[in-house]
């Protein structure tokens, strides 16, 4: 009886989804806050949108510049310590051998067991590198292309969730019935987002829905009620 061939599926786009999230979530909070407190003050939502999107701007091209920077230096960091270990195997290949040994003792081997693999890692220096980045410092190499992928990732998902609650301000003309509506859309686009969100990441899509729009309410009502009291 022919088999059924085992295909596993994981996710791995993490990084991405971490970007999306940092982007969204910030786009979705911040324009809505500013809106929210210039409600207060200004009557006219023509006004509002222009200040809204001027935020967005300038927001995205902070957020996405933060991301730049940010793996940026985990690119910089794993060089650091790849020169670092490849030192080490040259300088003190026996204790580097010993933290091999150590390694395996916590998967449950034995030293006996584990000696064929240190022999082999041996003569292999790039090899013996590549294991005690991942399995000594749990450090990944980071995609060449990471850096710019980062920032746009976060930058785009700014610009999107910040149009989201500002919509509301494009359809109503009295700023404080637009403010209604932006609270109901943000809400609605919070939990659709944490909807997606889980869907990709494999947590119950429902518990994530509610998740985020419980974490992004409270941030949006948080900033709004600081928004609020400082105009």
């Amino acid at each position: 009886m022919p088999s059924t061939p085992h295909v596993e599926k994981h996710f791995t786009a993490g990084e991405t989804v971490r970007d999306v999230v940092i982007g969204m979530s910030d786009g979705l909070t911040v324009p809505f806050a500013l809106a929210a407190g210039l409600t207060g003050a200004i009557a006219q939502s023509h006004l509002i949108v222009t200040a809204g999107f001027a935020e967005i701007a300038a927001g995205s091209i902070a957020m996405g510049l933060g991301g730049y920077l940010a793996a940026r230096g985990d690119a910089e960091h794993y060089e650091h310590e790849w020169a670092r270990e490849e030192e080490e195997i040259v300088t003190l290949p026996e204790k580097e051998a010993q933290e091999v040994r150590e390694i395996f003792q916590t998967y449950g081997l034995s030293d006996a067991e584990s000696a064929t693999v240190v022999e082999s890692l041996r003569k292999r220096p790039k090899d013996w590198v590549a294991f005690m980045m991942r399995f000594e410092l749990g450090l990944e190499k980071p995609e060449p292309s990471r850096a710019w992928k980062s920032a746009l990732t976060i930058a785009l998902a700014y610009i999107v969730g910040g149009v989201i609650p500002l919509s509301a301000y494009l359809l109503q003309p009295d700023a404080h019935s637009a403010l209604r509506l932006s609270v109901v859309v943000t809400l609605a686009a919070l939990a659709a987002f944490g909807g997606i969100k889980g869907r990709f990441t494999g947590v119950p899509v429902i518990r994530s829905a509610l998740q985020t729009s419980l974490i992004g309410g409270l941030a949006a009502a948080a900033a709004f009620g600081i928004a609020r009291w400082i105009s």
